[in-house]
């Protein structure tokens, strides 16, 4: 609301501009805290090197959290991206060295490996009707039991240097092939969810799938689609981090899912569906990112680090539920 002054012209508003919690400004505001908080703490935080190092870190958990956008948007979702992670790095690396398949048709069907899981999660919560929950927690225990399965519990090892050179080698001095990976899906994604109508479609399911279907919408379908592509996204994520680690190894992943879906509250959507954007899901895996990396520079100990994020976690969905409940 605006004032008037004696001559009847609106002065100055008494309140300050309302910043919509759900969106990007405050978890914006808050990268920029913490980067300007880690800055004065340490020489090394503001550095070009830092600043590389820190989107090497957040590469694996970014692409993760692209589809796990996808799915909180439709009001699902995905407990089992991390166990998926790891079951489509063992089958790349099984099929690479133990079924002499060559390594680019295995990094494929290692993807392949993740659509198809994310396939059966949709199809266990569409057809079977199980609690996207119960279906995913499910995934998550079989996935991650396939990993070890593979080779009896033992990682891979020993790749060619030009697959790990995609992850070690700065081209342009700057980005490797993994994180020009990760920018462009980010970027793909984003031009998906905003321009494409396929992807509003996915806003219309998360805020009412009642009313979407009757709109003419094939909610089963986009359900499916969308955890296979989240599956997919993780097979491509188990490349990423295979190139990074040199190896396949059964327990990678564990936890990682926890952060991905920080991340994608973080950066503004919503736990019940229908709200939540890419460049929110970036800002969020950026504040993880710089909290990890800024602690670590300060020496903290890991055990205090997931006390923080936590805590970060907690009033981020306290904010969503506060700002929900301001819109009504």
């Amino acid at each position: 609301m605006s004032t008037q002054t004696a001559s009847g012209k609106p002065g100055p508003s008494r309140h300050l501009p309302r910043i919509e919690l759900g969106g990007i400004a405050g978890p914006l505001i808050g990268l920029v805290l913490l980067c300007v908080g880690f800055a004065l703490t340490s020489d090394y935080f503001l550095s070009v090197r830092n600043g590389l190092n820190i989107l090497d870190q957040v590469t694996v958990l970014g692409i993760l959290a692209i589809g796990m956008t996808m799915v909180i948007i439709i009001g699902g979702i995905d407990l089992s991206v991390g166990s998926v992670l790891a079951l489509s790095m063992m089958m790349m690396g099984w099929l690479a060295k133990n079924a002499g398949l060559p390594l680019p048709l295995a990094m494929v069907l290692g993807i392949v490996t993740g659509a198809a899981c994310g396939t059966v999660s949709g199809i266990l919560i569409t057809y079977a009707r199980l609690p996207a929950f119960i279906a995913t927690l499910a995934m998550m225990s079989v996935a991650r039991g396939l990993s070890n399965i593979l080779t009896d519990g033992r990682q891979i090892v020993g790749y060619p240097d030009w697959f790990t050179d995609l992850a070690t080698i700065r081209h342009l001095g700057f980005f490797s092939v993994t994180v020009t990976t990760f920018i462009l899906l980010m970027i793909a994604a984003g031009i998906f969810l905003r321009y494409r109508a396929t992807g509003r479609n996915l806003f219309a399911i998360g805020g009412n799938p009642e009313v979407a279907r009757l709109a003419g919408i094939d909610v089963r379908r986009y359900t499916i689609v969308t955890y296979a592509v989240a599956g997919a996204l993780a097979g491509v994520a188990a490349v990423v981090l295979a190139a990074r680690l040199n190896s396949s190894q059964p327990s990678a992943g564990l936890g990682i899912e926890l952060d991905t879906i920080a991340a994608v509250v973080i950066g503004g959507a919503s736990l019940v569906g229908g709200v939540g954007s890419i460049a929110g899901t970036l800002i969020g895996v950026l504040i993880i990112g710089v909290l990890r990396n800024g602690l670590n520079l300060l020496g903290v100990s890991p055990f205090f680090q997931m006390v923080v994020i936590g805590l970060v976690i907690a009033l981020a969905v306290a904010f969503d539920t506060l700002g929900r409940e301001r819109g009504k």
